[in-house]
């Protein structure tokens, strides 16, 4: 919060003096006006503080995920609804609804990822379980198949 504070300060800041500039140039009063807002906005914009980023490691603080895969779902279920519905399961990171290419159109199945620790549970507890008048079919989603054979190792 205090970083927020300061960027406004510091625009507000650079506005003031940018309209005392531009207020010097009496012809001109609407271009200094709009010249002073684009200031603060790009102000704003460049000195906005950047997210910290968390280094990803491999302890038993970090979570892994398993991708699930979820059919039969109704086609008027969304992206929401169904993130809704396994949360209640446990966390839920991502879900991804398929989609028909030409109409966009759902094609009434997808992947949620999600805890591994949760998956489990939530794949007992929701396979075979009926949701918007369909009885859903969940499991642990496959490998994609479209693996290049030539950068397997056989042994």
């Amino acid at each position: 919060m205090k970083s927020n504070n300061q960027t406004i300060i510091t625009a507000i800041a650079i506005a003031i003096i940018g309209a005392l500039i531009f207020s010097l140039i009496p012809s001109l009063s609407s271009i200094s006006f709009a010249l002073g807002a684009i200031a603060v906005g790009a102000a704003l914009y460049f000195m906005q503080t950047p997210k910290e980023v968390t280094p990803i490691d491999n302890t038993e603080t970090s979570q892994s995920s398993k991708t699930l895969y979820v059919g039969n779902l109704p086609y008027r279920a969304n992206e929401t609804d169904v993130k809704n519905l396994f949360a209640e399961h446990g966390d839920v990171f991502a879900v991804r609804l398929m989609k028909d290419k030409r109409t966009g159109k759902r094609r009434g199945f997808g992947f949620v990822v999600m805890s591994s620790l949760d998956a489990d549970s939530a794949i007992e507890q929701l396979n075979n379980k009926e949701y918007g008048q369909r009885t859903l079919k969940v499991r642990e989603a496959n490998e994609p198949k479209n693996v290049d054979t030539d950068t397997l190792e056989t042994e």
